[in-house]
């Protein structure tokens, strides 16, 4: 894993608009598709709650899958949602979103020791709009805040591309979660300029919509399909850093590094 420049992180956003760009159709019904099985899971008794969250990176498979496929040409299908659930990766993939709400819970706790446990009564709505406002002014919420992001950066950056090497590497979740840790902090500067593009991205947009439609219902409509195509869009970035990093899969458990990335 060589280490990347800033410059990078653009890249990435760019090749992400450009895989989408080659099919944005066959992305948008598997988007779609994920929002239903999501939407199916969530009414589940008892763990409605926690099987969406737990899913994610079962899930995820799917968005890179469907990249991989537009890479080699193939169509993207909705079957792609499946790939995730297969032998030997489903397993280890289901163990990753456990660990996943491990690690946010104990960021989230951690925070109860700077503002007495105002964010996570907000997080896990014991907190009615009146009290939670109320709270806020007589809280230290904004260190809590920052206390739980100090935790979970390093978190998000071992489970960054995780999934993709558990599906298609066949690695431990051990093993995916330190090689994924390191990519990112090898190439940290082109990771903040990825960040801080779509950041930008997500704010610039909604600013000009509120600009040309003002707070009004037409611009809420209009924000959730747009919402949707750059949520689609930020997976393909993150396969293009994916790429670059570790190659692109050509067979199951093998990769081959590429010489130059695809613009």
């Amino acid at each position: 894993m060589e280490k990347l420049p800033a410059s990078t992180g653009w890249l990435w956003v760019k090749q992400g608009f450009g895989l989408f760009r080659k099919q944005p159709g066959g992305m948008s019904m598997l988007f779609l598709g994920y929002m239903f099985c999501m939407l199916a899971v969530s009414i589940v008794p008892v763990l409605g709650q926690l099987l969406p969250v737990i899913l994610v990176p079962v899930f995820s498979v799917a968005f890179v899958q469907g990249c991989l496929n537009i890479d080699r040409g193939k169509r993207v299908l909705p079957s792609l949602l499946i790939s995730g659930f297969r032998k030997p990766a489903f397993p280890v993939l289901f163990g990753l979103g456990v660990l996943y709400i491990i690690m946010a819970i104990l960021a989230i706790g951690a925070s109860t020791l700077v503002d007495g446990g105002v964010l996570w009564q907000m997080v896990t709505g014991q907190l009615d709009q009146e009290a939670a406002k109320e709270a806020i002014l007589n809280s230290n919420i904004g260190m809590a805040i920052l206390t739980a992001i100090a935790l979970y950066v390093p978190a998000a950056m071992a489970f960054c591309f995780a999934a993709p090497l558990i599906y298609w590497q066949k690695v431990s979740l051990g093993k995916s979660l330190f090689f994924s840790f390191f990519a990112v902090w090898r190439s940290l500067s082109a990771f903040i300029v990825f960040a801080a593009t779509w950041f930008a991205i997500s704010v610039v947009t909604s600013q000009l919509l509120a600009i040309i439609f003002g707070r009004s219902p037409l611009m809420m409509q209009l924000m959730m399909p747009l919402s949707m195509i750059l949520t689609i869009i930020m997976h393909c970035s993150f396969y293009a850093a994916y790429r670059q990093i570790f190659g692109v899969p050509v067979d199951e458990g093998k990769s081959v590094s590429l010489d130059k990335p695809n613009d």
